[in-house]
């Protein structure tokens, strides 16, 4: 079983517009409503690759109802979220048919408890047991610890867990002091943790940072990885246009299956990118194309690269 975690889940809401121009009324030609958060996004795509998977963190009021309805409806994906007294959030995305761009609006997520978190505590103890893998992913809602993902990490290490943390600014920072199996962080979250813009040393010193391995995200020009193993780039025959939201969470579920099935780093890889890019390609915020994952993953690049001095 692999283990999500989602702190900050959300209620994905997709509207599709013919154009989208400021201060104009529109016209919506499409709604597509799905359980998301960045470790809910991961726990559905590892599910439809058939990886059994359990989904926590915490969900709310009515938004939270309705998301767990739909998590409880996704084949292959447990619910084990810990319900809490505020509100999930809602993310909202309006991608421009003509321009082929999307828009994304974020709602802040609910305030959390001392006693929520604690409870959240005892319920991931509880999961780690029997987990293959654990992924860490997204921002921390209000109340929580800015530390969490440090302690979370340690936690799985001294379960034995791996463990892959995707998050941004000083929760990672501190996530990566807390010695993580893999952090997959994208170009501006590198540059913030290292202060380097050459991605290449970005990498390299965040594995000095704490990291066992790097994979960063060069958004359409796809991934690069510093593993003990070797470094590699790994790219999409072409850009790709569409919706990119989710595509990240797709590229995380892909290193995690490839992990937990030992497949050697260039495959995983080349089924992290092309599960991003068969995303950007999807209608709706979360999903991927499957037709269009199995026509990339074998024309994904996968190349060796030197280390910089």
């Amino acid at each position: 079983m692999i283990l999500t975690v989602t702190l900050n889940t959300a209620l994905d809401i997709t509207y599709r517009v013919r154009s989208l121009r400021p201060h104009a009324s529109h016209r919506v030609s499409d709604v597509i409503e799905r359980p998301g958060g960045k470790g809910v996004n991961v726990a559905r795509v590892l599910a439809a690759l058939g990886h059994e998977v359990t989904a926590t963190g915490f969900a709310g009021g009515a938004t939270g109802q309705v998301l767990r309805e739909h998590l409880s409806a996704t084949p292959g994906v447990t619910d084990a979220l810990v319900p809490i007294a505020g509100a999930t959030r809602r993310t909202i995305a309006v991608v421009d048919d003509l321009a082929g761009d999307t828009t994304q609006l974020n709602e802040p997520g609910p305030q959390i408890s001392p006693t929520e978190w604690g409870l959240f505590l005892d319920r991931y103890e509880e999961l780690l047991a029997p987990a293959s893998a654990v992924a860490l992913s997204g921002s921390l809602p209000p109340g929580v610890p800015v530390g969490a993902y440090a302690g979370l990490i340690r936690t799985a290490r001294a379960f034995g867990v791996p463990v892959l943390l995707d998050t941004s600014g000083e929760p990672l920072r501190r996530g990566v002091a807390a010695r993580p199996d893999i952090i997959k962080p994208n170009s501006d979250e590198l540059a913030e943790l290292t202060g380097s813009h050459d991605p290449l040393r970005a990498t390299q010193d965040a594995r000095r940072r704490g990291a066992h391995t790097v994979v960063a995200s060069l958004g359409p020009e796809g991934l690069l990885a510093v593993t003990p193993e070797g470094r590699w780039r790994a790219a999409p025959p072409a850009h790709i246009h569409g919706n990119p939201t989710g595509a990240g969470d797709s590229a995380v579920a892909g290193l995690l299956s490839g992990l937990v099935e030992r497949l050697p780093w260039p495959e995983r890889l080349a089924r992290a990118v092309a599960l991003s890019a068969a995303t950007v390609r999807a209608p709706a915020a979360g999903e991927f194309d499957l037709a269009a994952y199995e026509e990339l993953v074998g024309r994904v690049a996968v190349t060796g690269v030197v280390s910089a001095a």
